[in-house]
């Protein structure tokens, strides 16, 4: 994707989740392209810093398990025209086999991947303009699962339908959700890499995605006006084996 199109230019994007990792990568993408960005999170020392990091970006805190703080956000941000959430709490409970699940704690995991992720488009979708967009964040093991992975598999599922739904009910704003296979976030980054590469050697193209090449997907949904109710996969060929 070419920087130099400024495709962007004029439009106010906010992405949810972008102090770091892909969110981060989306934000400096979309800034790239001509974008006024608003970066939110739920630090509000990371997404300060994150902002500094992007001339001209604003920097929000919101806390996605509050609806209230969710309301003020886009209260807030007033009128904008893409909204990309990446927002995901990182915690051991998220994998590992159902035999051993700590139901309370799973439970909790849904509050920002998908009750989160629900209350940001209730009161997103209210400012943004009606061509605008709208992208959540899915994940290969909602088509690919594994071992130990019942739980991360069920959440990318119920965001994958959670889009098509979205899209017929918002409709015309438009609705879709990217899939990233294993990213190379500060978060995966903190793996062995010996771990990180055993899960990548099989793939068609065997190494982890760097977070811009994840966020890519997210500005090409944003740009694609004919694009609505998609999935779109960026997973190194992980669909295939």
């Amino acid at each position: 994707m070419s920087h130099t199109g400024m495709k962007l230019a004029g439009q106010r994007v906010v992405v949810i989740g972008g102090a770091s990792g892909i969110g981060f990568a989306v934000a400096e993408l979309a800034h790239a392209q001509g974008a006024t960005v608003i970066i939110a999170s739920s630090s509000e020392t990371r997404v300060r810093t994150a902002a500094t990091r992007l001339d001209g970006a604003a920097a929000h805190t919101v806390d996605l398990r509050d609806e209230s703080s969710v309301a003020r956000l886009f209260e807030d941000v007033g009128e904008y025209h893409h909204l990309a959430i990446t927002a995901g709490d990182w915690s051991s409970a998220m994998f590992g086999s159902v035999r051993d699940l700590d139901l309370d704690q799973a439970r909790g995991l849904l509050d920002v991947r998908f009750w989160g992720v629900l209350a940001a488009v209730k009161h997103g979708c209210r400012s943004i303009v009606q061509n605008g967009s709208i992208t959540l964040t899915s994940g290969m093991l909602a088509q690919r699962p594994r071992p130990g992975t019942p739980l991360a598999t069920a959440m990318g599922g119920a965001v994958e339908h959670l889009t098509y739904g979205l899209a017929m009910d918002l409709a015309p704003i438009r609705v879709n959700a990217v899939s990233p296979g294993l990213v190379l976030t500060e978060h995966v980054r903190q793996r062995p890499e010996r771990a990180v590469q055993a899960m990548v050697a099989s793939l068609p193209i065997p190494r982890g995605a760097l977070p811009e090449e994840a966020a890519e997907a997210y500005v090409y949904l944003m740009l694609s006006a004919y694009a609505t109710g998609q999935v779109l996969p960026v997973d190194g060929g992980g669909l295939l084996v």
